[in-house]
């Protein structure tokens, strides 16, 4: 596929079209759709992209809902599920019209190979800064979630020892499901992933009515009788409300998986792609807005920045919550596997090319990158703050700024035209949000400190 696609690159070169209009051909040339009979369906497709969308970031947007109020947290919602739609959808248009099937080659097309060195880089520190904090997550948050279930004393067991914990996971089910040759393998489980949350987000409704309000300080005297802190509000504006929209737009990022999975798609068009993209972000969308909705309307303004612990507050020990929390955490884990595909993929890019597939360089890849993430998940105990700066950063860039960029680089299209216009659009709004984030960390840090 690799020199396929590099030859596809050749011939787009010398019979290249203005970008613009409908498809002109399906992404993979007839040889290689000959070889490979049919690909992934449409719904694994669909599924796999929004594992690659959703993860533990799904626990964090009531709190943003309490800090920009629901039509606020509605509309921002909505633009910013739109751009990631449409961001998508300039990658997809590059992609038709030049016959590249990769990211990091679209990046060589727009800036030769440095342009392929950055985007390579960039989603290998994204990705590898996601899966080293999904396993620090795991580490500590599961051993307390398994034990929770046994109604005992801590007595020294395996399973409460989160390092001994982490290993055997990563062991025996990361890595088989990180060795698959194809990410349509892993349709299946995140079908399983995209379940967990789904009963994450029913759970968050039904527990809605299980806890009054006004809050109680204890499970027998409450707050205040004074009612409007059980008055849900439309628009917030407050200093935390900055960390909406790059919370939002990590929601969404999921474009380093969008290409890959393209790849594999049975009969892969544009539109067919655009359609996968449309209902996983639509889908993925729907979740959140509700369970955002339903976390917000249970503890309104006192709701919690992870929704989970405000639940451990008022409902020690409920086993629908303590379900829900072994389900995200389930969630999180098959994720894992699925963001390490294009780490993978930009490791090869990087130190082989588009070459002919080998098991060999296949294997050693994902040893090296999942040791390094296990490592880093094991002795860095602030993983999470230190991938924060890096994260934000190449996570905008990811989601608006590169899309943008190569669009306006390789298209022919006048600056006037739509595409081009929104090209320009997103890359500055990627600007903004990445400067946004950068300001909103830095200043959780000092009152942290």
């Amino acid at each position: 596929m690799g020199k396929n696609g590099a030859n596809r690159s050749v011939q787009a070169e010398s019979e290249y079209e203005p970008i613009g209009g409908e498809e002109s051909r399906p992404l993979l040339a007839q040889d290689v759709q000959d070889v490979q009979v049919r690909g992934a369906s449409f719904a694994s497709s669909a599924f796999n992209l929004m594992n690659a969308i959703m993860g533990s970031g799904i626990l964090g947007l009531a709190y943003v809902m309490a800090n920009t109020g629901i039509v606020g947290f509605s509309v921002l919602l909505l633009v910013v599920s739109s751009l990631a739609a449409y961001s998508i959808h300039l990658l997809l248009l590059l992609c038709d019209k030049t016959g590249i099937n990769s990211y990091e080659v679209l990046g060589e097309k727009a800036f030769n190979r440095p342009g392929k060195i950055l985007v390579a880089c960039t989603i290998l520190i994204q990705n590898i800064g996601a899966m080293s904090t999904y396993l620090f997550i795991l580490k500590s948050e599961m051993p307390a979630a398994i034990t929770s279930f046994m109604s005992t004393e801590p007595s020294g067991k395996w399973y409460e020892d989160g390092v001994t914990l982490l290993i055997l996971i990563t062991i025996f089910v990361v890595l088989p499901l990180a060795l698959l040759p194809k990410i349509v393998f892993l349709g299946y489980t995140s079908s399983l992933a995209f379940l967990f949350m789904l009963f994450f987000t029913v759970v968050v409704v039904i527990k809605k009515w299980s806890i009054p309000c006004p809050l109680p300080v204890n499970s027998t005297v409450s707050l205040s009788l004074n009612t409007s802190d059980c008055t849900p509000q439309l628009f917030v504006i407050s200093s935390k409300s900055a960390y909406a929209i790059p919370t939002m737009a990590f929601s969404f990022l999921c474009h380093t998986a969008v290409l890959p999975i393209y790849c594999e798609l049975h009969r892969p068009t544009k539109r067919r792609m655009q359609n996968v993209a449309n209902v996983s972000i639509f889908l993925s969308f729907v979740l959140y807005l509700i369970s955002a909705l339903f976390g917000y309307l249970t503890f309104y303004a006192r709701v919690n920045s992870e929704l989970l612990l405000g639940y451990d507050t008022y409902l020690p020990r409920d086993v629908l919550v303590m379900s829900v929390r072994l389900a995200i955490l389930l969630a999180v884990l098959l994720t894992v596997p699925l963001i390490h595909y294009p780490a993978r993929k930009s490791v090869l890019m990087l130190f082989r090319g588009e070459r002919e597939f080998s098991w060999l360089s296949h294997c050693l890849s994902c040893f090296f990158i999942l040791t390094l993430v296990l490592l880093l998940a094991i002795f860095v105990p602030d993983i999470r703050n230190v991938f924060g700066v890096v994260g934000s950063t190449t996570s905008t860039c990811l989601l608006f700024v590169y899309p943008g960029m190569f669009y306006l680089r390789i298209s022919s299209e006048p600056i006037k035209s739509f595409n081009s216009a929104g090209a320009v659009s997103l890359l500055v709004i990627g600007l903004v949000v990445g400067v946004l984030s950068l300001c909103v960390i830095i200043v959780s840090w000092v009152q942290g400190s």
